[in-house]
């Protein structure tokens, strides 16, 4: 069983995400040449352009290189924000979304409180970016995910299903750090950060790239519930 660790905060906790940032400065545009098909990341965000009005303020959380995501989101007429830790990430984003703000920057910095305060969004896009901290961090990231959204805001969020937590993996080259969920245990750790999960899908992935292995992706599109 999952441990969702309600009695965590920020302030109990050490952040270390260098070596996180340091190989995603390494990877750079790699990684959509290890992933170049992104069905699902694309149909997520679909969701979010058909639900939202133009001019919409959205958050991708884990930006990377903008693409397709941020892209995706711009094009369809909405004001795109993405934070993503590598610096590297952060101006490829930028150099492919020129009418985007990005920013380097931690979601434990958006917390209520924190030292970045963005404003409000209508709908914040998690892809992949939540994997990436440990699991007693993710009901946090989760919470201020809701923080950071308007009544009734849009959430939609990508997960690798895995039983694993803050697990060593090789990925292009360099060493992450991913957490992941069974299926079942995911959906109770969103719920009880307040969403409720609105459409499922899940896609069996294989990169292009011979030290990533094939993974079972899921995708939750979710509404903030108040």
């Amino acid at each position: 069983m999952i441990n969702s660790n309600h009695g965590t905060d920020y302030e109990s906790m050490r952040l270390d995400r260098t070596g996180q940032a340091n190989a995603f400065d390494s990877i750079g545009d790699r990684y959509d040449e290890a992933f170049p098909h992104k069905e699902g990341q694309v149909a997520a965000g679909t969701w979010l352009v058909e639900s939202l009005a133009a001019g919409s303020r959205v958050l991708d959380l884990g930006c990377g290189t903008g693409v397709p995501t941020a892209r995706q989101l711009a094009d369809a007429g909405l004001e795109v924000t993405g934070i993503d830790l590598s610096p590297g990430m952060v101006k490829l984003a930028g150099e492919s979304v020129p009418e985007g703000s990005f920013h380097q920057a931690d979601i434990a910095d958006l917390r209520p409180g924190g030292p970045r305060d963005l404003g409000r969004f209508d709908a914040v896009a998690a892809f992949f970016s939540l994997l990436m901290l440990p699991r007693a961090e993710i009901p946090l990231a989760l919470r201020t995910i809701r923080h950071l959204l308007v009544p009734g805001g849009l959430f939609a969020l990508s997960m690798v299903e895995a039983d694993v937590d803050n697990f060593a993996i090789p990925f292009l080259g360099n060493t992450i750090r991913v957490s992941g969920y069974l299926r079942e245990d995911l959906h109770k750790v969103v719920e009880a950060a307040g969403f409720e999960i609105v459409d499922e899908t899940s896609y069996t992935y294989a990169p292009s790239v011979a030290d990533v292995p094939p993974e079972e992706q899921v995708f939750l599109c979710c509404r903030r519930s108040d």
